[in-house]
């Protein structure tokens, strides 16, 4: 508990906790509070009163190190699995919807509306979708773009550095070296209409190893909607770090 040590200071004039607190202190727990190491907690979440510590926390959780600015769900379940106060959905809620950077940087999720959903699998890389992240800044090895490759039974995904110069040669190529190496060859491809995935090159290649190509619509890209969600997360989280 280093740096919450002023918490224990706190409990027994916080207008949400001094109850529970004296009732712990005079050896009558109630609704599932305890008093351990000198800190209150409920159940074995530790208790935080009512001051700047709870901001901090959020704030901690959210934005700090390499979280990324994760979602209301994801910052509320990080921070309910360490910590309990009173209305914490809701403050975490306000703060996220005043966060600068969210505001600025992450798109509105579209509608994906009643589009043909792809077969659901049933097993671990056996059926992938393949897209693109494209507008990136140069690195220093000259990648301009990242190739996601996302499991559609598991939701696991590679991100794999390229060029968005590449043809289907050297997708084929970093593709068996990154996916193939380590999964082997996919029942289906699903891909968007991409001049690459269309060439007789790409369906002369997996049609050897009869592997099923399928290609989302192209008035409603939204049917191969699993890489379209990881893409968007992982662009909201390359922006807010950038």
């Amino acid at each position: 508990m280093t740096g919450l040590q002023c918490l224990q200071d706190l409990y027994a004039e916080d207008s949400d906790f001094k109850t529970p607190w004296q009732s712990c202190l005079n050896g009558h727990p109630v609704d599932d509070y305890n008093i351990r190491h000198g800190f209150l907690f409920k159940g074995n979440a530790l208790c935080v009163p009512d001051s700047s510590w709870r901001s901090h926390l959020i704030k901690e959780t959210h934005s700090g190190g390499l979280a990324a600015h994760a979602g209301r769900d994801k910052t509320l379940q990080q921070i309910q699995s360490r910590f309990y106060w009173p209305h914490l959905r809701r403050d975490v809620t306000r703060f996220i919807e005043r966060c600068h950077i969210c505001q600025t940087y992450k798109g509105i999720a579209k509608n994906t509306g009643l589009y043909s959903p792809l077969p659901i699998p049933d097993s671990i890389w056996e059926d992938l979708s393949l897209d693109f992240v494209l507008g990136l800044p140069r690195t220093k090895h000259g990648s301009d773009a990242i190739m996601v490759v996302v499991d559609r039974f598991s939701k696991m995904a590679h991100f794999v550095p390229c060029k968005k110069t590449f043809d289907a040669l050297n997708i084929s190529r970093i593709f068996f070296k990154e996916i193939v190496r380590l999964h082997g060859i996919p029942r289906s491809l699903t891909s968007d209409r991409d001049v690459k995935f269309i060439s007789h090159f790409w369906r002369e290649l997996w049609k050897r190893f009869k592997t099923d190509i399928r290609l989302s619509s192209a008035y409603h890209p939204q049917t191969d909607g699993q890489t379209e969600v990881v893409n968007r997360t992982l662009g909201n989280m390359l922006r807010c770090l950038v």
